[in-house]
């Protein structure tokens, strides 16, 4: 009896830990997410600002314990033996090879100024867009341009300098990334039948498609002789043809064309 309880028993797969942490931390995200965008716009670039400074702070100490060891190694001529413009020269490599506080300050000051900026602009423009991108990327290179004490000492002026090379590399950027994220012009004309292909298990014919022009348009006008023509065996050719006449609005489709 002990033995037949036993082997009637069932042994529930143990999760992974760490898929287990990762759900719970996708949970409170999406929880997270859904309770700021109730908040009021203050409220939320607020959130936004703080959230993503403390992000950046951890970022820029980490960075700032690499570039110690070279900064500490530098010799510090003595001011009073340097022009402006060598002053102004130093002063720049100070706020990029600091250490870890002042690299912490920077990068907070940078994602966060970022970061409220394209709240704010997304909370007004209801989009997210290159103008938007630059618009932040502007306030993130003025303020930190004024925070770390770069330049000579036109404060504004290099403010202004910082914050519009911010703005054209972070342009550049958005604008590269749009180009590689969507997909080619003419793939947009066959993701039906892509999705067709892929559920009849028939990927593999879908640059038959390409060369005989069959974009999505054509699919409720498919025959057999046009997908003979572009070489498609009889097999797989049933099969498109029998998925036409089971997907309602592809059928639909049909008979308004004739």
């Amino acid at each position: 009896m002990e033995r037949g309880k036993e082997q009637g028993m069932v042994v529930m797969p143990q999760q992974n830990p760490l898929e287990q942490l990762q759900a719970k931390f996708k949970e409170v995200e999406t929880s997270f997410r859904g309770w700021l965008a109730k908040q009021s716009l203050p409220v939320e670039a607020a959130v936004v600002t703080t959230t993503s400074a403390a992000q950046g702070a951890a970022i820029g100490a980490f960075m700032g314990t690499l570039t110690n060891d070279v900064s500490s190694s530098l010799p510090t001529p003595p001011q009073a033996s340097l022009d402006p413009q060598a002053m102004a020269s130093l002063k720049q490599a100070q706020a990029l090879s600091g250490g870890p506080l002042i690299q912490a300050r920077n990068f907070a000051v940078m994602t966060g100024v970022n970061a409220g900026i394209s709240c704010v602009m997304k909370r007004l423009r209801g989009k997210e867009d290159v103008q938007s991108s630059m618009v932040a990327a502007f306030g993130s290179g003025a303020m930190f341009s004024l925070v770390s004490g770069m330049g000579g000492p036109n404060q504004i002026a290099n403010a202004a300098t910082s914050g519009l090379f911010f703005a054209l590399v972070q342009g550049g950027l958005f604008q590269l990334g749009q180009k590689f994220s969507q997909p080619p012009a003419e793939d947009i004309y066959y993701s039906r039948t892509r999705s067709m292909l892929s559920s009849l298990g028939l990927q593999n014919y879908e640059k038959n498609f390409k060369k005989g022009l069959l974009t999505d348009n054509t699919l409720p006008l498919l025959t057999d002789s046009a997908l003979r023509d572009v070489k498609i065996p009889p097999g797989p050719r049933l099969l498109i043809l029998d998925h036409i006449q089971r997907d309602p609005e592809l059928k639909e489709k049909q008979g308004r064309r004739r």
